[in-house]
């Protein structure tokens, strides 16, 4: 059976895409290499999260507000759908600063931003709280804390969850999925696309590159841009410890098991994903300067993992102008960006308006 479209890549950029296509009614294969590849999906803290999105880019601030609004109706169609409990909470979140340097330029950026744009000027909501003042919002924050900034845009949820949720409501709906399935290389025929993998070649009239940092080698086949690099970020885990009820920050939060994630490092690293000595003690230090009842906390498993990025950090959505019916996407945000990519973006695709209808997320701002 041939596909309308062809996925390379079963992270949860492509995971969303595919699950926003399929409940459009198309016919759709997906090919995912294994497990061995350097995933970001699955080494991140799941939030999905508006503050510090789009410094630079107001409208990438515009689209991750919308997201965000989205993701509740989102999550709980996912979830009854395939019957999988995201653990997804939105009783907002901080952004935590540690002295006043950072709380005067976070204060400025947020007001620069807003100030960019008639929208975010309306609808992004932040409020700059003292110590005192996110002790409500934090039980047991230390004293050595400047204040923070609070949104009640953001959330969380279990990145995992999410990604087994869309693959078993995708596979639902129909979805033809080959795991273990590395493409080796895409070219273009009379009658769509093919991809040549291990298993044998496979065609569809369309193809998504969803492939992270895999985009690199592939994209360019089809006439598309490459222009993306690896940042490593590590993560510490605690043992379960008591749930408190605590808003999420992106430098540490409790998960609905009780361990406490401590993370927020940006590394260049190459493709190294190895969790460091000299990280972990940062990062352990960190997390008790937050919360300094964890001092005795035992940590049970620290990772590395890979975000991959753009030259300037923002999303890259892209039509190939080159082989028509060719598209790249890849972003840092797919946890926060799942419920635009299932539903806006997959439709945009439907209609191959990629690139008018979202043009400034265009590889050509690369070459300006």
């Amino acid at each position: 059976m041939r596909s309308d479209f062809l996925i390379i890549g079963g992270g949860v950029v492509g995971m969303a895409v595919v699950y926003g296509l399929l409940r459009a009614g198309q016919k759709v294969t997906l090919l995912d290499a294994g497990d061995d590849v350097l995933r970001a999906s699955r080494g991140n803290a799941g939030l999905t999260w508006v503050q510090g999105k789009g410094l630079g880019m107001p409208r990438y601030t515009e689209l991750s507000l919308a997201a965000s609004n989205a993701w509740p109706a989102f999550a709980d169609e996912l979830s009854e759908r395939s019957g999988i409990d995201l653990e997804y909470h939105r009783q907002g979140g901080i952004d935590i600063c540690f002295d006043a340097a950072e709380a005067a330029a976070r204060i400025s950026s947020y007001n620069e931003l807003q100030a960019s744009s008639p929208y975010l000027s309306r609808h992004f909501r932040w409020e700059y709280l003292d110590r005192q003042a996110l002790l409500s919002h934090l039980p047991g924050l230390g004293e050595n804390i400047h204040g923070g900034t609070w949104s009640p845009h953001d959330g969380h949820c279990n990145p995992l969850l999410l990604l087994r949720a869309l693959l078993t409501g995708s596979r639902q709906l129909g979805l033809s999925y080959y795991p273990g399935c590395a493409v080796e290389h895409l070219s273009p025929t009379k009658a769509g696309f093919t991809a040549t993998t291990p298993l044998g070649n496979f065609s569809a009239e369309r193809i998504v590159v969803a492939a992270g940092l895999g985009a690199k080698a592939l994209s360019p086949l089809l006439g598309m841009s490459g222009e993306v690099f690896p940042l490593r970020g590590q993560i510490l885990v605690t043992e379960k410890m008591p749930l408190v009820p605590q808003l999420p920050t992106p430098q540490i939060r409790q998960t609905n098991s009780g361990s406490y994630l401590i993370g927020d490092t940006q590394e260049h690293a190459g493709l190294n994903r190895d969790a460091t000595t000299d990280i972990m003690a940062l990062l352990a230090a960190r997390g008790v300067r937050i919360y300094p009842h964890l001092k005795n906390a035992k940590i049970v498993r620290a990772w590395g993992a890979l975000r991959v990025m753009t030259p300037d950090g923002f999303p890259l959505y892209e039509s190939s102008t080159t082989y028509p019916g060719a598209y790249n996407l890849n972003c840092h945000s797919g946890i926060s960006l799942a419920a635009f990519h299932s539903n806006e973006l997959a439709q945009a695709l439907l209609r191959d308006q990629l690139n008018c209808e979202f043009s400034e997320f265009s590889s050509t701002r690369f070459s300006k």
